[in-house]
């Protein structure tokens, strides 16, 4: 299994962390991430294919948004919320509630309620 590599704290770089938050599917990963749990791949972009989905997550994983682990076959992530805000503060908040306002982000689709209750 390939190795699963992040970017340190102090090699976040505002330049790929607004890329990683430029896709609506992204945007939609980190908003159902916001709230706390680490969550699987599968239960996150059920919607989506497994390709595109895996895609996205090496966006996200690379430009230091999430971390992803491997759990026996599954692999779980969280958003690096802490990082985020010590090297550019204040920025994952404003983007959270702008992706709150953006029905394509934040649509009220069955996996969106499950995340808003827990």
């Amino acid at each position: 299994m390939a190795v699963l590599s992040h970017p340190d704290r102090a090699e976040l770089r505002l330049a790929d962390v607004l890329e990683a938050f430029a896709h609506p599917i992204r945007l939609r990963i980190v908003h159902r991430l916001a709230h706390g749990a680490e969550r699987s791949c599968g239960e996150l972009l059920p919607e989506v294919s497994k390709s595109t989905a895996s895609h996205h997550w090496r966006v996200l994983r690379e430009s230091g948004v999430l971390h992803q682990r491997r759990e026996g076959r599954r692999l779980v992530m969280h958003l690096r919320r802490e990082d985020l805000e010590a090297r550019f503060p204040g920025l994952l908040d404003v983007v959270l509630a702008a992706a709150g306002d953006d029905p394509e982000v934040a649509g009220a689709d069955g996996v969106m309620a499950g995340a808003r209750q827990g």
